[in-house]
């Protein structure tokens, strides 16, 4: 059922701005809540005007939260943007406790089932995939070489389902690394190893390289060892022709695998927004925030990530710790990220991107009060460093920026078997884990259906229980062995956080 849309939006009872829905002209009338609002300039769709009238310096509020302040007066009516709303983010903050010491820890509950592959160690998988895992980037054209010719070997196993793709994942690390940056490759190479997703595993090494293959076999979880093989190329004879030895018998230990019923909190999910513009934090992101509360309440796993994108907003998580030790080590994360931007000397506020303010978004601190409705009022549970493993029922939070190649890898490595991506302005890019695309608006969904696999549009036009069951019904479909657009499209890569020098 269709619901009759308003003009604009004010999303909390106390904001002092609202949301064009559609794009509205100067002079119109506008109706919010109680409110006519006379427009003194032309609106694009997602972008703000105020409700209140604002002096100069005044907090501007949306979501009930404040977004910035105003550099000048603001009468109502007026555009609220970068000419009139600037950040209020300086530095590292002493963040409040919380009180009753944290939320309440997650409950299993019942929930909808999906067909999956249940792994040796317990943990369940969306794909059946064999994964070539370049440990330097001077064999990444080698590995995906590799993996063509093993494609083409396989191709009946493939279209027949036993396996669902063999997979190169080149990079440009490995090499001329030290210290706490070649640490950070290894962990994450590491975890990509370990996902359920990868049935089989080949590390490719060259011989040389800083991540020598020992010091990253001795990384990978000890359940996760027995799928794993390695080749080192400047120790072979033939590495094409031994590396086709070694993929074919994973294949063979693949093709065995069947799916089974699983229940819904078996789910690890990432959760990730890019390219956001004004209707992701009232349409996208608010839908991944209520599957997150779910899955959590059914003992699955939600991991947040993107840390620079959650400052301004971060007390309201860190309020839903579950004990003081969690609340401190997530404290500590935000104000060591925002230190890492303070030694480059580089403002914390330097976010939000030009496609984000052309789409409406002006500050981090509204970037960041949208970006964090992606897990709902789930309870914080875990922190979790950038290459960890998250390994308990509840959200975590995972250390890694907000690049959207880099942040959706670091998903993956975290265990995420399915990465939900948000976005207002689209991206066709997908990543290890099924990558399903969230449109904000119906125009992107509209515009571009080979990127995208769910409009979150619908929230608005249908209402949220409609909306809630359609989005439910097409992640469990996709864990399910339905493949997203990007996987179609063949877009899957990685991309590792190089943060040290470079030798």
């Amino acid at each position: 059922m269709n619901i009759a849309l308003p003009d604009a939006l004010q999303v909390h009872a106390i904001d002092g701005v609202a949301v064009a829905l559609c794009p509205l002209s100067a002079g119109a009338v506008v109706q919010v809540g109680e409110r006519a609002v006379t427009l003194k300039a032309d609106i694009a769709q997602g972008h703000k005007f105020a409700v209140l009238p604002h002096a100069p310096g005044d907090a501007v509020i949306k979501y009930g939260l404040p977004i910035g302040r105003a550099t000048c007066v603001i009468a109502v009516g007026e555009h609220v943007h970068v000419h009139n709303l600037a950040t209020a983010l300086q530095g590292e903050v002493a963040y409040a406790p919380p009180k009753a010491n944290g939320a309440v820890a997650v409950q299993n509950a019942t929930g909808p089932q999906w067909l999956g592959y249940r792994r040796a160690d317990g943990r369940a998988a969306t794909r059946n995939e064999i994964w070539i895992l370049p440990t330097v980037g001077c064999v990444g054209l080698t590995a995906e070489q590799i993996a063509r010719a093993a494609e083409l070997r396989h191709a009946t196993l493939i279209s027949d389902g036993r396996i669902d793709g063999i997979l190169a994942f080149a990079h440009p690390h490995g090499c001329s690394q030290l210290g706490d940056d070649l640490g950070g490759t290894r962990a994450l190479l590491a975890g990509l190893a370990a996902n359920p997703n990868a049935a089989g595993v080949l590390l490719l090494g060259l011989g040389c390289e800083s991540n020598q293959m020992a010091d990253l076999l001795a990384a990978i979880p000890d359940a996760a060892r027995a799928k794993v093989r390695t080749l080192s190329s400047q120790g072979a004879g033939d590495e094409l022709a031994e590396a086709a030895v070694l993929i074919d018998e994973l294949v063979a230990q693949a093709a065995e695998a069947q799916r089974e019923p699983l229940p819904f909190g078996a789910l690890t999910v990432g959760l990730k927004c890019g390219g956001s513009d004004g209707f992701s934090g009232l349409t996208a992101n608010p839908l991944l925030g209520r599957f997150s509360e779910a899955l959590a309440a059914a003992g699955g796993t939600p991991v947040l990530t993107e840390i620079p994108e959650i400052f301004g907003a971060e007390q309201a998580l860190l309020d839903r710790a579950v004990d003081t030790a969690t609340f401190e080590a997530g404290a500590a994360l935000v104000n060591n990220f925002k230190r890492y931007y303070l030694d480059q000397g580089l403002p914390v506020s330097e976010n939000p991107s030009p496609g984000n303010i052309a789409g409406g978004i002006t500050t981090l601190e509204e970037k960041s009060a949208g970006a964090v409705q992606k897990a709902g009022t789930a309870p914080l549970c875990a922190v979790l460093a950038y290459g960890d493993q998250a390994t308990g029922p509840g959200l975590a939070l995972l250390e890694a920026p907000g690049n959207d190649a880099v942040s959706s890898t670091a998903l993956t490595a975290a265990g995420a078997t399915l990465v939900l991506f948000t976005t207002g302005r689209g991206t066709p890019l997908g990543f290890p884990a099924p990558t399903v695309k969230v449109a904000s608006n119906r125009t992107l969904a509209q515009a571009k259906p080979h990127w995208i696999d769910f409009d979150a549009s619908r929230v608005l036009d249908e209402g949220r229980e409609a909306a809630d069951g359609a989005f439910l019904d097409t992640l469990l479909a996709i864990a399910s062995g339905r493949k997203t657009a990007s996987e179609r499209a063949g877009q899957r890569a990685i991309a590792i956080w190089k943060k040290g020098v470079t030798l």
